[in-house]
């Protein structure tokens, strides 16, 4: 797949890359504008960016759009793609590009082209009779797309900000092969069957009230969940030698003007006045962790120190950006941040990578990582950047992990590599970072001591691996559409009594599931067994034991699982020291 850069030189990539992905989604949202502009000359374009899975192009239409206009749309967008439309790039002078969009009354455009700063030319695209202002890159030809789907319609504020108008966005994917389009859409309808949003408010593990937008309550089996994956992070960084500290919700504002996020992140920090001056509420933990650091002196000999926090943190977000428990304002950050000398760093990018293998395997997540380099606004020398750079390329390199560039997305403190998981349906999810740091230990002056006796500043690695505990949660509900792995269900056991004749019998049972430390319930409702083994199912419950006047009197219980084991769901009977052996041994 050729692609055609705003130099006018071609680049050969391939659809699996991401510059590829791009450049083939940003060119069907120009197909999609052609498309519009043809059929609703009177309707005014904004912006069409590519996106994670797809494309869209936000317009300012005369009349209300239907789901009758979009099938007139993706089918106009269909005719242009078989015109086998070769695009072109060319550069206009600022003051041409500006008559150019006046004359067609591109009044969004316009506004873009006049904020953009003064400079020699500015770069187009066209295909056929179709122009746009735009850096590009495209693929050169639209009959590669072969095949297209327009997926829905959202509102959208011009430019995001609330007292604009409101637009129209239309949402769509895209790819070379219509094959990939089928499974696209099939991953779509099996994506609805589990969304986290439906499963957590059905199986009693999470909410969102008006009260709170998008601040999640987390329903009793939610805290059994969300608090067995604390435990087994606890003690994952138990063993990896961590320390774990808390570090306050809210610190004053120089501390975050002295990290550089006040000038970086200010607009998605909450504020405060306490006794006349301003505080922050934490987005992120660093700086608190950097003040630890700097408590006591430090030398060589105790280094690295990793210190671990599972960080409250509070972001501005957006109300139309919030989406269950994926997109929030507030959320626990499973941080650590490790101090370290120079020639440690190699070692312990490794151990956090090695980590972060342990904890996604665990989970039965595949991953792909991603290299971030430094970005536009970043702050520090460039050759501590390159020294950052390249500690990250020689730890994947000596791990034999591939990974892929991401050019100029890192933080703006340092280069990171991001890990994106892959769930059961093939969607993925950008979770665990290890982002390295010789910013924030220079400006916090922080020291230790090396062998000279002299003082050095040490190297700060940033890391998150769970990365929002919440976001999680809401990753595995989709991956495992609710039926979680017996250790990290809320509830493991459903006893179901035949009446209430053998209560007192499955009463006992019940303590002895739970002094073994299974978590079991009992359902003492008066029903018929079938209705009780279907409620247990849809509460997506591993096991379900039935007791009754045989068991009873076999001092036994008979078992039913969830998921079929070789087409068979009965167990049978058995003794309940054997069925706590069962299931203790599947954790």
């Amino acid at each position: 797949m050729k692609v055609l850069l705003n130099n006018g030189e071609m680049k050969e990539t391939n659809f699996n890359e991401q510059e590829g992905k791009k450049a083939f989604w940003h060119t069907s949202a120009h197909v999609l504008a052609q498309a519009v502009k043809h059929l609703y000359p009177e309707t005014k374009c904004a912006i069409g960016p590519a996106i994670e899975n797809g494309f869209y192009y936000d317009f300012d239409f005369t009349f209300a759009l239907t789901e009758e206009h979009l099938h007139e749309i993706e089918a106009e967008m269909k005719r242009i793609v078989k015109k086998s439309l070769s695009l072109q790039v060319y550069e206009l002078e600022k003051g041409e590009a500006l008559t150019y969009m006046q004359k067609n009354k591109e009044d969004y455009k316009l506004e873009l082209i006049q904020n953009l700063p003064d400079r020699e030319k500015i770069s187009f695209y066209r295909q056929g009779e179709y122009a746009e202002f735009c850096a590009g890159p495209h693929i050169s030809n639209t009959c590669q797309i072969k095949a297209i789907k327009l997926l829905s319609v959202a509102g959208a504020y011009w430019r995001g900000d609330e007292h604009n108008k409101m637009l129209t966005r239309i949402y769509g994917i895209s790819f070379p092969k219509a094959s990939q389009l089928e499974e696209y859409l099939h991953m779509l309808e099996e994506a609805k069957l589990r969304d986290h949003r439906k499963l957590g408010k059905e199986l009693g593990i999470f909410t969102i009230m008006e009260e709170a937008a998008g601040f999640p309550f987390f329903l009793p089996k939610g805290m059994i969940l969300k608090n067995l994956l604390l435990d087994y992070w606890r003690g994952l960084h138990k063993q990896e030698g961590y320390q774990e500290i808390s570090t306050p919700i809210m610190l004053d504002r120089h501390l975050w003007e002295t990290s550089g996020h006040w000038e970086h992140y200010r607009e998605n920090m909450y504020t405060t006045t306490i006794d006349n001056m301003e505080y922050a509420i934490k987005p992120m933990s660093c700086p608190g962790g950097m003040l630890v650091y700097k408590q006591e002196p430090h030398s060589y000999r105790n280094l690295p120190l990793r210190l671990a926090e599972l960080g409250l943190v509070h972001r501005a977000e957006k109300s139309g950006q919030l989406h269950g428990l994926m997109r929030v304002r507030e959320f626990t950050q499973d941080d650590a941040h490790i101090f370290m000398t120079e020639e440690q760093i190699i070692d312990e990018i490794k151990n956090v990578a090695k980590l972060i293998d342990t904890v996604y395997t665990k989970f039965g997540f595949e991953y792909h990582v991603e290299l971030s380099t430094q970005p536009e606004n970043s702050i520090g020398s460039a050759a501590d950047w390159e020294l950052a750079t390249q500690a990250l390329r020689n730890a994947m390199d000596s791990l034999v992990i591939p990974y892929s560039v991401n050019e100029g997305d890192g933080a703006f403190y340092g280069p990171k590599l991001d890990f994106h998981l892959k769930d059961s349906i093939g969607r993925t999810w950008q979770c665990g970072t290890i982002q390295l740091d010789f910013q924030l230990p220079q400006r916090f002056e922080a020291e230790y001591t090396g062998a000279d006796g002299e003082k050095h500043r040490p190297i700060m690695i940033h890391r998150v691996i769970f990365g929002s505990i919440e976001r999680f949660i809401g990753i595995l509900i989709e991956h495992y559409a609710g039926k979680f792995p017996v250790w990290l269900s809320p509830v493991q056991v459903k006893l179901l009594p035949i009446s209430d004749k053998y209560l007192s019998y499955a009463n006992k049972i019940l303590e002895t599931l739970k002094s073994s430390g299974i978590r079991a319930e009992i359902d003492t409702r008066d029903e018929k067994l079938g209705y009780k083994i279907r409620e247990a199912q849809m509460d997506k419950v591993p096991y379900m034991v039935i007791v009754g006047e045989k068991e009873h009197a076999n001092h036994t219980v008979s078992v039913r699982q969830r998921d079929a084991n070789f087409g068979k769901q009965d167990i049978g009977e058995m003794s309940v020291d054997k069925l706590i052996e069962s299931i203790l041994s599947s954790h």
